[in-house]
């Protein structure tokens, strides 16, 4: 007797998150896609971010910015901040203050090698 197709209820997409996405300020890791932030960090990297992380010129950041999650360095530019990728394929983002920005990059993990981990902050 053929199977009948489990009909499961559609899941909403969010592009932003709520403010209950998580409790309170958890740090959470990601895993890195793309090559926009080589050669520092490689696709398949898990970097752990801190949201309530101290963000200053010269870290690694999530933010959000142009409708989607971007994974890049913060740098400090002339009337604000800057979005930059290490891979000079890709262009700036030229923030006017820090409200995109929402974690700080703390660690950087290559899965399967515990000696190749790297901290970011103090």
């Amino acid at each position: 007797m053929p199977q009948r197709p489990v009909s499961r209820p559609a899941i909403p997409i969010r592009s932003e998150p709520t403010a209950s996405a998580c409790a309170g300020a958890e740090s959470f890791a990601l895993m890195v896609l793309g090559d926009s932030m080589a050669p520092e960090f490689n696709e398949g990297d898990v970097v752990v971010i801190e949201p309530d992380g101290h963000a200053t010129d010269g870290s690694y950041v999530l933010a959000f910015a142009h409708g989607e999650w971007i994974f890049r360095r913060l740098l400090r530019h002339a009337g604000g901040w800057r979005l930059a990728a290490l891979n000079s394929a890709y262009p700036p983002i030229d923030l006017p203050d820090l409200g995109a920005v929402r974690g700080v990059i703390i660690q950087k993990n290559r899965p399967g090698r515990r000696r190749e981990t790297r901290r970011y902050v103090e």
